[in-house]
């Protein structure tokens, strides 16, 4: 399903301000659509317009209507910026669809934008005491409304029938509606080694069954002390081929897209912005730098993590591992001084760039890693992650 993301606060103050109303009420934001491949994957929600009084030709407790010029304003600014119109009005009683009325004024003003501001997605938003729902406009087709922050906050409970008997236990801890979640939401995991594909096993046994796995390695038996579903015979095979094999082995149903290619490369990174969750399992700190910027410019909520041993002769003098969320109102990796530029540069260079770059000499030293200290950073993570989207 693709997305409507708004930062949390966004959407937070957006319910609040129109849902205090008795009678309904209206408010246009202003977005920018994101295709991959052709599909709408997300509408990311930048500013709103909140109209006047006398902007309103008709206004009750059960029906709404904006005049033609405010209207025409809108659609005149759209056209100039080439942007996303997302037309929002309230319900201010417990009706959580879209009405006759609504689809028959949808349809008029669909037309309408897709003559002025053509081959933009355009939405429409319904605010009700229980809800945020959304589609795109003038058509049947759902977007999931989404808010983006430290806690990801979801318009409405995904609707599926029944729960499998399996997730019982961590269902007394987070309930069915958070089951529901975990089973309608597509994650990213970039890098499926050491700790990705501890991640990964957490997150199917969990429910989650829809993801994408991104990494361009092939397993090397060195790789074989820490990296999760993998066994001898698999040296020499694709990461993300092996994981998914072994991810459908957990959970037959989980629905896997494995790339083995790198979020080094923009196109790669900007698929991302059809899942609704990454976790940040590389140890490039080129590809981190992307994904940082990715989140923020996306809103799509990513855990970075890591895991570092500093062991000169063989000798441990400290461990240190970070897990930390990036979305709006948290802090970046360059914030808090985490991405190193010079191995960015270094990341970001074409083979043939790094080969004659006088200021690379060999290859770099492996770095220390243990199958126990990967899956505690592992766990940690994907238990913020379920304080984010679920609330544990």
């Amino acid at each position: 399903m693709s997305r409507l993301a708004l930062t949390s606060d966004f959407l937070s103050t957006l319910r609040s301000n129109l849902l205090k109303h008795e009678k309904e009420t209206c408010a246009v934001l202003y977005g920018r659509a994101v295709e991959i491949s052709g599909k709408l994957a997300r509408i990311i929600v930048r500013e709103s317009e909140h109209p006047q009084a006398n902007a309103y030709s008709e206004r009750t407790s059960v029906r709404v209507q904006l005049r033609p010029e405010f209207v025409a304003e809108v659609v005149q600014r759209a056209r100039r910026n080439k942007e996303s119109v997302i037309f929002v009005h309230t319900h201010p009683f417990s009706l959580n669809k879209f009405s006759a009325i609504d689809d028959a004024g949808e349809s008029e003003l669909a037309v309408f934008l897709n003559q002025r501001v053509p081959e933009v997605a355009h939405a429409a938003l319904l605010l009700t005491p229980e809800a945020s729902i959304a589609r795109e406009l003038g058509t049947k087709k759902p977007l999931r409304v989404v808010g983006v922050g430290e806690r990801i906050l979801y318009g409405d409970t995904p609707v599926r029938n029944g729960v499998n008997i399996r997730y019982d236990r961590q269902i007394r801890t987070f309930g069915v509606a958070g089951q529901k979640i975990l089973e309608s939401i597509r994650v990213g995991i970039v890098g499926v080694g050491g700790t990705g594909s501890s991640v990964l096993q957490q997150l199917v046994h969990l429910g989650v069954r829809d993801l994408v796995l991104i990494d361009p390695d092939t397993i090397e038996e060195t790789n074989l002390n820490r990296l999760f579903g993998a066994k001898p015979q698999d040296v020499g095979k694709f990461k993300v081929i092996v994981a998914e094999a072994w991810a459908k082995k957990i959970n037959p149903a989980a629905k896997i897209e494995a790339k083995r290619d790198s979020t080094l490369k923009a196109s790669v990174a900007r698929s991302l912005a059809d899942v609704d969750f990454v976790f940040c399992c590389t140890d490039s700190h080129g590809s981190r730098a992307i994904l940082n910027q990715f989140a923020y410019q996306y809103l799509v909520p990513t855990i970075d993590m890591g895991v570092v041993i500093a062991a000169p002769a063989g000798k441990v003098t400290h461990i240190a591992g970070r897990t930390q969320m990036l979305a709006p109102g948290l802090a970046c990796l360059a914030c808090g001084n985490l991405l190193d530029a010079e191995q960015v540069r270094r990341d970001l260079l074409t083979d043939f760039e790094r080969r004659t770059d006088p200021y690379i000499l060999g290859e770099p030293e492996p770095a220390p890693a243990v199958i126990s200290l990967n899956s505690t950073m592992a766990s940690l993570a994907v238990t913020m992650f379920l304080n984010a989207v679920v609330g544990v």
